[in-house]
């Protein structure tokens, strides 16, 4: 066998937290994944020593949360995408503020501290009814926070309400929105969302979305939805869009002017920590395979292995953000666990409630006492979060 010193200079630079570019990323996807994921463990290392007093490298946070879809009625007929009706449709429906409160309420009753809220694009809601909507959950459960809207809603509301996103941002957060999350990210590639998603926000329109959130000073996650159309240097170049949002939303910050961007995230992460900061960047990212069951979209999605090999090198590209998400709720318990190993370190929420993925044909069900096992068995200590990653109770 021929020795290749070049490789060896590249395990290095990862092992020593140095950035990687797409063609070493490439490199590093060829890998064995024992040695891939031990990569993306040894990042995770670097990325949580410093984090919740010193102790970040034992432990493996999670939050109590629910999913509330407050309505399926979308008009973008995403071709991945089970869970949409049209207002024809007999099982059509738009949320309550009695049935908001109930699942609120319940969510509670469990421990929870927020609701993430998204839905589909639907034409007829005025943008009064969202205010209402905010204004009435924030009056009747203060401290409890909306994660609500995806990009790809805020554009659309932009369309719908003829006003410019950051307006629309200004007056969410004034009636109630906390934060915003990563959904409808898909592959921030524009050939793979025309083939997709063709109605959906392109990719200069979802990262202008995340851009104006983080001026405003929100805290946002990010995702990547993969294993259908896009390519692996596809996945690699939706990172690498994201990765350079997150240096221009940190550059912004008040933070420690760091060597590495690994320095940086940490910083990052114990300013939301502490309460110095309450957003401005990414907190986390999630990414998850394509689920094919009931979707329009037919094409052979991948397994298990794929997953982890392209969270392992997410981990590794995202060198800049502070955490990665482990996404049981497409691939089961068993593999949520063993993603722990592969670069994450939160294991996302309990999902109280969740409709999409469940409407693709995946239903994984997982409780508090689950999370903890799971997490106990690997020797390591669970902690519940909020969304800004400060540990509760």
């Amino acid at each position: 066998m021929i020795h290749d010193a070049s490789l060896d200079e590249l395990l290095q630079k990862v092992w020593d937290g140095g950035r990687i570019d797409a063609a070493e990323a490439l490199r590093l996807y060829a890998l064995p994944l024992e040695e891939l994921g031990a990569l993306a463990d040894r990042r995770r290392q670097l990325h949580r020593a410093a984090a919740h007093g010193g102790r970040g490298n034992d432990i493996v946070t999670y939050i109590v949360d629910r999913n509330v879809n407050y309505t399926n009625v979308c008009n973008v007929y995403c071709k991945f995408c089970a869970f949409y009706r049209t207002e024809r449709d007999a099982d059509s429906y738009v949320i309550t503020h009695e049935e908001m409160d109930r699942k609120i309420e319940e969510t509670i009753a469990l421990g929870g501290n927020q609701i993430l809220m998204q839905g589909g694009h639907h034409p007829k809601l005025t943008k009064q009814w969202y205010l209402d909507l905010l204004s009435h959950i924030r009056d009747k459960f203060p401290g409890f926070n909306v994660h609500g809207f995806s990009p790809s809603e805020l554009v659309a509301f932009a369309e719908f309400f003829n006003e410019p996103v950051e307006q629309i941002l200004k007056d969410f957060v004034a009636a109630g929105l906390g934060s915003v999350p990563g959904g409808g990210g898909e592959i921030l590639v524009d050939r793979v969302r025309n083939r997709i998603a063709p109605l959906k926000a392109d990719t200069a329109q979802w990262m202008g979305v995340m851009d104006a959130a983080h001026r405003l000073g929100l805290a946002s996650s990010i995702t990547m939805m993969f294993g259908h159309v896009e390519t692996v240097a596809e996945r690699i170049e939706h990172l690498e869009v994201v990765r350079t949002q997150q240096d221009k939303s940190l550059a912004r910050l008040p933070i420690a002017d760091c060597r590495l961007p690994i320095e940086k995230a940490v910083a990052y992460a114990h300013a939301m920590e502490t309460g110095a900061l309450s957003g401005g960047a990414f907190t986390a990212f999630i990414c998850w395979t394509f689920q094919p069951e009931n979707a329009v979209l037919k094409t052979p999605t991948v397994g298990a292995h794929e997953y982890l090999r392209t969270q392992a090198l997410s981990r590794i590209y995202l060198d800049n953000l502070p955490s990665v998400q482990s996404s049981w709720v497409t691939q089961g318990q068993e593999i949520g666990q063993l993603a722990l190993r592969y670069g994450a370190n939160d294991l996302g929420s309990i999902m109280i409630e969740e409709n999409v993925v469940s409407a693709a044909g995946t239903t994984f069900r997982m409780g508090v006492a689950d999370m903890q096992r799971l997490i106990t068995d690997l020797g390591l200590e669970p902690r519940q979060r909020n969304n800004w990653y400060r540990l509760v109770k």
